[in-house]
């Protein structure tokens, strides 16, 4: 081809590349993905299929690099360094996610749910309202990844709220929810960061923690107990945000691509992670976990009144009164 010819072939080529769509175009996003969840867990391993399928739907332009078992920090740092750039997503469950936004840790409050059905039903509902309160955050909601019913595990028996005086118990370092639960409680608990707890249970700083049963074998912090006691404080809310400066940079159908397959991953997490508490529960009784049954009406009452002094402490300060007052109303109307 002679240099005329080349000069004639250069306007072009310039005007199939500017008719190329994005995505083509687009090099290869790499999203740096924390969690506290250990490698080999429910959550790892439906993350990586998430992101097996996200690659091949994206041909490989959009790829996870997934950092586990809180090697990046606790979910407070993991939220500090998505806005520093240093991580790009995350999965959080509730204390995580309430860093990025106050308001959605209603759906944590102590008793507010009596079963899976209605918080299946208030996280849909309100599914919308949340994606564009987090989206104000800088945040993408990808969508909701529930943690587990949360559970009392000690190294002596609980049957009552009398019973929980005098324990050293765990609350999760700067957790404004867990603050109130255990000022309504009038607990003094040990304020400590995930990471630390094992270590705290096996120097005996600690006797008592909260946490899912899955939580507990993931974490191995059934191994430095004796007892649970099988009325759930709360349903433990979790899920997945990406930060929206780095979402916006990848391709729109790609963008739409991430969304689908997180959606339908974490519709699928939610259902295993209750399946997997469920024999969590089981394989920690052939360990030898004794499991303490409360059944007396009158106590679980007197725990569940538990959870109004908690609900009037937070509203105004971590969620607004209209939504609380609208949870409310439609967990009564589902109840009826």
């Amino acid at each position: 081809m002679n240099f005329k010819k080349i000069l004639l072939t250069i306007p072009f080529f310039l005007l199939s590349v500017a008719l190329m769509p994005l995505s083509a175009m687009s090099e290869e996003i790499i999203i740096k993905f924390a969690t506290l969840a250990p490698e080999g867990s429910t959550w790892m391993n439906l993350m990586k299929e998430m992101d097996l399928e996200i690659q091949k739907k994206t041909t490989g332009r959009v790829k996870f690099k997934i950092y586990p078992g809180g090697v990046s920090g606790d979910e407070k740092d993991v939220v500090r360094k998505m806005r520093l750039g240093q991580l790009h997503a995350g999965g959080f469950s509730g204390v995580g996610l309430g860093e990025i936004l106050p308001s959605v840790r209603v759906l944590d409050l102590p008793f507010l749910f009596r079963n899976k059905k209605e918080l299946d039903f208030i996280q849909e509902k309100y599914f919308d309202w949340f994606a564009k309160a987090f989206e104000e955050s800088g945040h993408i909601l990808l969508g909701w990844a529930e943690v587990g019913p949360v559970y009392i595990f000690s190294n002596e028996e609980i049957h009552s709220l009398q019973d929980m005086k005098g324990h050293k118990m765990w609350m999760w370092e700067g957790d404004p929810l867990a603050a109130a639960l255990f000022k309504a409680l009038n607990l003094a608990p040990y304020p400590l960061s995930v990471t630390d707890v094992l270590m705290a249970l096996q120097t005996g700083m600690i006797d008592t923690v909260y946490v899912s049963p899955l939580g507990a074998i993931s974490l191995q912090w059934f191994t430095k107990v004796k007892y649970m006691m099988d009325l759930p404080m709360a349903i433990s809310t979790g899920a997945v945000t990406i930060y929206k400066s780095q979402f916006l940079k990848i391709a729109p159908e790609d963008r739409k691509i991430i969304q689908d397959v997180a959606a339908s991953s974490l519709k699928k997490l939610t259902l295993t992670s209750r399946s997997d508490n469920e024999k969590s529960v089981q394989l920690m009784k052939d360990y030898g976990i004794k499991v303490i049954s409360v059944t007396d009406p009158a106590r679980i009452e007197e725990f569940r009144r538990v959870g109004d002094p908690v609900r009037k402490e937070l509203t105004g300060k971590l969620f607004p009164q209209e939504l609380i007052n609208g949870i409310m109303k439609d967990l009564e109307g589902l109840r009826k």
